[in-house]
């Protein structure tokens, strides 16, 4: 399958948490990064998740925010990494963030990047909810 996601990962299952309604999911997707995703009940009993199982996770580059510091939030993912890029357009920028041997991109505005002036080589978070996580099995 091919999407428009600038933000596709695989990794491994390694921990399945089911509530009433939904089910967090929280996938390894290198050493040292791990995503959390929540999808429903249905979702999960769909793709057949297990742990151990390997999956797809997919997020937006839009639905990234991008911090200076560890902020205190209800978001699940929180992922500290170096900026590698920023390549500014006319109303947004693109932020590489590297992270262990993966790459975050995020789409932020332009007046965003400059309040916050991000620069290459900046320590950085990447914070979104999981419940911006797709899972592809």
């Amino acid at each position: 399958m091919k999407t428009s996601a600038r933000n596709q990962f695989e990794g491994k299952v390694v921990e399945l948490i089911e509530g009433a309604v939904m089910t967090e999911v929280k996938v390894d997707v290198s050493d040292s990064v791990h995503v959390c995703a929540t999808i429903t009940n249905e979702g999960k009993e769909f793709l057949g998740l297990k742990v151990g199982d390997t999956v797809g996770a997919i997020i937006k580059a839009s639905s990234i925010i991008l911090s200076k510091s560890k902020l205190k939030t209800s978001a699940r993912n929180n992922i500290q990494g170096s900026v590698s890029e920023v390549i500014r357009g006319a109303v947004n920028s693109e932020v590489k963030i590297s992270i262990g041997n993966s790459v975050v991109c995020a789409v932020v505005t332009n007046e965003s990047v400059d309040d916050l002036s991000i620069a290459k080589g900046d320590n950085i978070y990447a914070i979104f909810k999981a419940s911006s996580v797709i899972l592809v099995a």
